[in-house]
């Protein structure tokens, strides 16, 4: 993993040679040093470590995902703002498989530094409450259910939010 100035400078150095290359008749090379400059640009805003341990997360391998961003040595100069969020939520969906304390603090950080999809917000949104529930906190429960049902406007999270709910309501 580069730092983010790396990439920059980088990119900006396959671009200048991509020019280059088009002065001096190298039409394709031209076009293929763009494409590497678009990938590079693309890894600047989506990290790879994050995208490769979502990958990892999806397979539910949990162990797999740690591993992943446990390379991710200082997150908060190594990635951007939305990035760090990513990261947090992560190891919120880890944590809270473990310890539901050290699952709150990083869902809590995850929410204030944002998410780029809203389902994603959604979802930090509701798993924070369930942990809220389980510790007996239902006025804060409640709360952020309700914020995370307004955000999710495909309703792709309806279902589990509703069930939710319903466990509130016991309590």
């Amino acid at each position: 993993m580069f730092p983010k100035f790396i990439k920059l400078i980088v990119a900006l150095m396959s671009f200048g040679y991509s020019i280059f290359q088009f002065t001096e008749n190298n039409i394709g090379n031209g076009i293929a040093l763009i494409f590497l400059t678009l990938i590079i640009i693309f890894f600047y805003f989506k990290n790879e470590i994050i995208l490769l341990a979502f990958l990892r997360m999806r397979k539910q391998d949990f162990e797999g995902t740690q591993k992943w961003l446990n390379k991710i040595k200082n997150p908060e100069s190594a990635l951007t703002q939305k990035q760090v969020g990513y990261y947090n939520f992560l190891r919120g969906i880890i944590s809270s498989q473990k310890n539901l304390t050290e699952a709150e603090k990083y869902f809590k950080k995850a929410i204030s530094l944002g998410l780029s999809m809203n389902h994603d917000l959604a979802m930090a949104k509701m798993s924070l409450a369930g942990i809220l529930m389980q510790k007996r906190r239902k006025r804060e429960a409640t709360s952020l259910l309700n914020e995370a049902k307004k955000i999710d406007k495909q309703r792709m999270l309806a279902d589990q939010i509703r069930i939710m709910q319903q466990q509130m309501k016991r309590i």
